[in-house]
């Protein structure tokens, strides 16, 4: 669970919800008419504007948000470095026996393509073209909610015309001008909440895991490469801090032995 994601959301809502009640009843700010407008305007320009299967799809890329656990750069790359020494004494083929303990699929599937004997350029591609589709998923998962961030207020003002048409409507009888209004600011109101609350925060939470989950992958990709070249791991360990920041090279443990790379 990303605490930080939890934390942001109940802070914000909380906020909102404690200064609503400072001037007021709490149902004043609860109008069902404004919220079948923006719900129901926000989806459905969404499923406009996207395919139904991949609209669906992005509540299982929406799960990154918050369950999320990328693998920390001081055992990624001490872990890739311990393979390659492995490589030089005992051969890739002594890779096979440890590959069922590496949790990351990405990074079996590269050590078992590299046991099973696949030369350099097979490799690059194939991972190569996962890495790329991957981050097409994720991309698309981000524009969805940014969409769905850009569609919410706007569809809000539209509730804010349909409220205060009804508003003019009903000019006659003032008694019957609260509940039209109600709807031509409640609606704005809901958009630009979950616009700036939900939405949008979402989509540039997966845009930073997508950007993570990018580097880490390419760490692996990297890293099989350099192995099957034969570097030494110096060289691997140099070229695989090379893709974080100074800050991060810091948190670095000292390489474990090599027989202790799946603990």
């Amino acid at each position: 669970m990303d605490i930080t994601t939890l934390i942001g959301i109940i802070v914000a809502f909380c906020l909102v919800a404690v200064s609503i009640l400072m001037g007021g009843p709490g149902n004043w700010f609860i109008n069902y008419p404004s919220i079948m407008i923006v719900m129901g305007g926000t989806m459905g320009a969404t499923l406009i504007n996207y395919p139904l299967s991949e609209v669906l799809s992005v509540l299982k890329v929406t799960k990154n948000v918050f369950t999320h656990k990328s693998q920390p750069y001081s055992k990624l790359i001490p872990l890739i470095v311990d393979f390659s020494k492995k490589a030089k004494r005992e051969g890739i083929l002594s890779f096979d026996a440890h590959l069922k303990d590496i949790k990351d699929p990405f990074l079996a599937k590269a050590f078992r393509m590299s046991v099973d004997g696949m030369d350099i350029d097979a490799i690059e591609n194939v991972l190569s073209t996962e890495i790329a589709y991957l981050e097409e998923r994720h991309r698309l998962g981000a524009d969805i909610f940014s969409t769905m961030g850009t569609y919410a207020p706007a569809v809000g003002m539209l509730g804010t015309i349909i409220g205060l048409v009804q508003m003019l409507m009903q000019m006659k009888d003032p008694s019957s001008i609260g509940a039209p209004m109600a709807v031509a600011l409640l609606t704005t109101f809901y958009g630009t909440l979950l616009a700036n609350l939900v939405f949008l925060p979402i989509s540039g939470k997966l845009k930073v895991r997508s950007k993570q989950e990018m580097i880490e992958k390419q760490i692996m990709l990297e890293g099989i490469i350099s192995i099957q070249n034969g570097d030494n791991s110096n060289t691997i360990q140099q070229k695989l801090k090379a893709f974080i920041s100074p800050k991060a090279r810091k948190a670095f443990t000292s390489p474990k032995a090599p027989e202790n790379v799946n603990e």
